[in-house]
């Protein structure tokens, strides 16, 4: 199987040594094919944090990334910069692509920034950014697996996170399920699950999960959830799109991270959208 990882929320200038030295570790050890890193890559959008964080990111090997800015990734304490040049010291350590796109012969990935200057935490999604999203998909191949990334969350699971969702989410799942999407990952509230769309929200046309991740790398772990990072596992088969989620925690007393929970997910290949029209030609 190929495998891709999320990480998320490492949020530099909180960072915890060892569990950066054991989350570089495993990501070599895993080898993936993309790593996705989805938003709240530094703690206050310090020129400093953001360097530690490439320095970071340059350790991970020569694999693709795609990588976008969460609310801490623009600053809060500077409002002529958040004005201005909210992403400037975001551009000159990770570039100027804030809604990059991967693309292989087996999984497609659309990242979207959804941070707002006018927002000091929450996300938001406009109509064009759906619609865009949403085309790319209608012309994904049938065999690639089709990912969303956002840094806010589209699906929460506990009732004090309502206020954390995605200004706009249930307008871009309901439109990106029907354009054929398999995942939407997110990160932001520093807890890792799984979440089925089509079981949380009603009329949805096709299985649409939600994938979460925790932080990564932050002393800023949320009450019952550690460091953590998500493996996801893909592959073709007889019966379609076969996609494993592994969910990683790291563990201080082996200075390492392991596996700790598994979501086997049937990614369904029904013609969706322009796909439709291509499968009947």
């Amino acid at each position: 199987m190929k495998t891709l990882i999320q990480i998320s929320d490492t949020h530099f200038g909180t960072e915890r040594p060892p569990v950066v030295e054991a989350l570089v570790r495993f990501v070599r050890d895993q080898a993936p094919g993309l790593i996705i890193l989805s938003g709240d890559i530094t703690q206050r959008a310090r020129r400093s944090q953001f360097r530690a964080a490439r320095a970071f990111l340059d350790r991970l090997g020569d694999v693709p990334m795609l990588v976008i800015p969460g609310n801490h990734d623009i600053p809060l304490f500077n409002p002529a910069a958040r004005i201005f040049w909210p992403y400037r010291n975001y551009r000159r350590e990770l570039g100027g692509n804030l809604e990059p796109e991967f693309e292989s012969e087996d999984v497609l990935a659309i990242a979207l920034n959804t941070t707002r200057r006018y927002r000091h935490i929450d996300g938001e999604l406009s109509h064009q950014q759906i619609e865009r999203a949403a085309s790319r998909l209608e012309r994904a191949e049938t065999d690639q697996l089709r990912i969303v990334v956002t840094h806010q969350p589209v699906c929460v699971t506990q009732p004090e996170d309502k206020h954390n969702l995605l200004h706009g989410s249930d307008e871009a799942v309901r439109r990106w399920a029907a354009a054929g999407a398999d995942l939407i990952l997110g990160g932001h509230i520093h807890l890792p699950y799984v979440c089925a769309l089509h079981e949380s929200m009603e009329g949805l046309p096709r299985r649409t999960w939600a994938v979460q991740a925790g932080t990564a790398t932050s002393a800023r772990v949320r009450y019952g959830a550690e460091n953590s990072a998500n493996l996801i596992r893909y592959r073709n088969g007889a019966n379609g799109m076969q996609c494993e989620v592994e969910r990683w925690d790291y563990q201080s007393g082996l200075l390492c991270f392991v596996p700790v929970v598994s979501h086997v997910l049937d990614c369904e290949r029904v013609p969706c959208g322009a796909n439709v029209q291509r499968a009947a030609e």
